[in-house]
């Protein structure tokens, strides 16, 4: 299997694991966000291939403002429902996580809705740590 870089190529691939993570979307869309994602140094999506895309991540890395050094964010990762649990997801989190050190990396994070217990055993599973408890999250929705 081998993990890359997302190309245009990818769009209709990534519109179906998008849908399966519950954001459906049409090839278009799906190109599109490819196209922005590529034109931005500080971010990557990359997908795990072996003859067809079996999974998507898109990690982004910014720089800490109150201390030194960067960290990275899993913005998105998603499996297809028939290649999981055969070493995909853990394949592009670690690519993900080269991504992030190679650009001076010092921590990851990631979110995950609370709904979504076997994702949140994945990542514990690779070392994550829940901030349950610890942290909240705040939204406000911008614009019209």
């Amino acid at each position: 299997m081998l993990i890359r870089k997302a190309r245009k190529e990818d769009a209709a691939a990534l519109a179906v694991l998008l849908g399966q993570l519950g954001y459906p979307q049409d090839e278009a869309s799906a190109a599109a966000r490819i196209a922005q994602w590529d034109a931005d140094d500080s971010g990557a999506v990359l997908v795990a291939d072996d003859g067809e895309v079996l999974g998507v991540i898109a990690v982004h890395v910014a720089p800490f403002f109150e201390r030194e050094g960067s960290w990275g964010r899993i913005v998105a990762l998603v499996v297809a429902e028939e290649a999981r649990g055969r070493g995909v997801g853990a394949r592009l989190v670690a690519a993900a996580e080269d991504f992030a050190a190679a650009r001076g990396c010092v921590r990851m994070e990631v979110t995950s809705s609370d709904r979504r217990t076997g994702a949140h055993r994945f990542y514990e599973g690779r070392g994550y740590e829940s901030q349950a408890g610890r942290s909240s999250r705040f939204l406000r929705p911008l614009g019209g």
